[in-house]
């Protein structure tokens, strides 16, 4: 076994402890102020960063995207773990309506906002509107204390945020509070909040931040659990296909339902890396030779080495190439999700959408059995990793699971102009936040140029 992955793994083990009460089942031990979590001597901090128009680009800009986000990946540090989320989730109705329907004032034109007003709901109904996707790149590491852990984000923040900036992606850190504020998002969905999480009340008081987060209750059976009134079920990424598209992950996260995918990523320094393909290289070819030695004692000199024989030989070189003159990474990598419906029956029958998905592009993803508290702590971005069915990729296979799509253009308090043609979604933007407030519409007469 590669050594950075042994020394990983012996690093996350922890003494199991049944929970008692859903506080604990939750593992974080301490956070602080400013985004620092941690769980056992793992410390971990989020970053949370903007969609890009990655699904409407040509070709070309594609391309650079793509090379752009692996040089991302590259950057990454091999002494730790990263953590790439996708978290769709509901948007609160009455929140919503707060920010985008127009008041009414009584001034006698109130039945022309009412038929906006109409509008606006009509077209959040019917489509992906009533859900909002978030994407956060977690980071953790094992540290002695929260010093040298607070200097290491700072180095890696820096640098993470540099690299998004060059995809036009915003990246920004998460405080305490937002990070908690995505799990109870998550936990207590179905619940409005009635106040803001202010850690030193909390402190005062002498009551946990888990208080804030926690479900009333979690039940976990076989291949499912319970979270209050809401079923869920983890799902992971068992069989890939020798040829992922790019779209993978936009399609699994298209289903308008409260659901959470993530990427671990754990990288291998390049050295190690090489040293343990040349290894495998050396018995794939001690295996051919001895096959070649063996058909030779049976005076058979004209025999043609056997396919799967030969495309372990071809695939192996083509690892050593990508590794040393291609300037790719060896990574471990593991994709895991969890959804919620409000029943089993619904529960079922989403699952069996997000199969077939997989299925289409040639991958297979399966239910954890009697693993759904593990699987649930790693697809959360708390920054740990409790599923180890991880597989080997390079670079470029990591990043064909791009988490990008399509940029939202939702801005509280603006005026609606339509929707993206790629992704569905509104366009609601105030121009008079813009730097400059001008516009120009374009369209094939009739198109309602004089009308909006």
């Amino acid at each position: 076994m590669i050594k950075t992955l042994q020394q990983a793994l012996k690093m996350d083990r922890e003494k199991f402890k049944v929970p008692r009460s859903v506080q604990q089942a939750i593992p974080i031990q301490r956070i602080w102020p400013d985004g620092v979590f941690q769980s056992g001597t793992k410390f971990s901090k989020t970053f949370r960063f903007s969609d890009i128009n990655y699904a409407i680009a040509g070709k070309e800009d594609k391309t650079e995207m793509f090379l752009d986000y692996s040089e991302l990946l590259n950057a990454l540090d091999s002494g730790a773990a990263a953590k790439i989320t996708l978290n769709n989730r509901r948007i609160n109705k009455e929140e919503f309506e707060a920010s985008l329907l127009l008041p009414m004032k009584e001034d006698g034109l109130d039945e022309y906002r009412k038929e906006y007003n109409e509008m606006l709901l009509s077209k959040v109904s019917g489509t992906n509107n009533s859900i909002y996707q978030e994407r956060y790149l977690t980071v953790s590491v094992h540290k002695k204390n929260i010093d040298e852990a607070r200097t290491y984000f700072a180095r890696v923040g820096t640098d993470i945020i540099t690299h998004l900036s060059k995809l036009s992606s915003i990246g920004e850190e998460l405080d305490a509070e937002q990070r908690l504020q995505i799990f109870r998002d998550f936990f207590r969905a179905d619940e409005p909040q009635c106040f803001p999480f202010d850690m030193k009340a909390f402190a005062k008081k002498g009551s946990s931040f888990k208080d804030w987060i926690c479900p009333q209750s979690m039940e976990f059976s076989k291949d499912c659990f319970k979270i209050n009134e809401r079923f869920g079920r983890v799902l992971y990424m068992q069989d890939y296909a020798s040829y992922v598209k790019d779209d993978m992950i936009s399609e699994l996260c298209d289903l308008s339902r409260d659901l959470m995918l993530s990427i671990d990523i754990l990288p291998v320094p390049t050295d190690e890396a090489v040293r343990e393909i040349q290894n495998r290289l050396l018995g794939v070819e001690t295996n051919v030779t001895n096959w070649q030695r063996r058909q030779n004692a049976n005076n058979n000199f004209s025999a043609i080495v056997p396919y799967d024989m030969e495309l372990q030989r071809k695939e192996t070189k083509e690892m050593l190439d990508d590794l040393t003159t291609r300037d790719q990474r060896m990574m471990f990598g593991i994709l895991t999700m969890v959804h919620m419906a409000d029943s089993k029956k619904q529960l079922d029958s989403d699952t069996e959408s997000i199969l077939s998905v997989a299925r289409k592009h040639l991958c297979q993803m399966a239910t954890l059995k009697w693993q759904q508290v593990d699987g649930l702590n790693t697809v959360l971005p708390y920054g740990i990793r409790k599923i180890n069915a991880l597989r080997t990729l390079t670079t470029e296979s990591t990043a064909v699971l791009i988490p990008f799509h399509t940029q939202k253009i939702m801005q509280p308090g603006g005026i609606y102009y339509g929707q993206n043609a790629v992704s569905k979604n509104m366009l609601v933007a105030d121009r008079r936040k813009l730097l400059n407030g001008n516009s120009f519409r374009l369209g094939v007469s009739g198109s309602g140029k004089s009308f909006s």
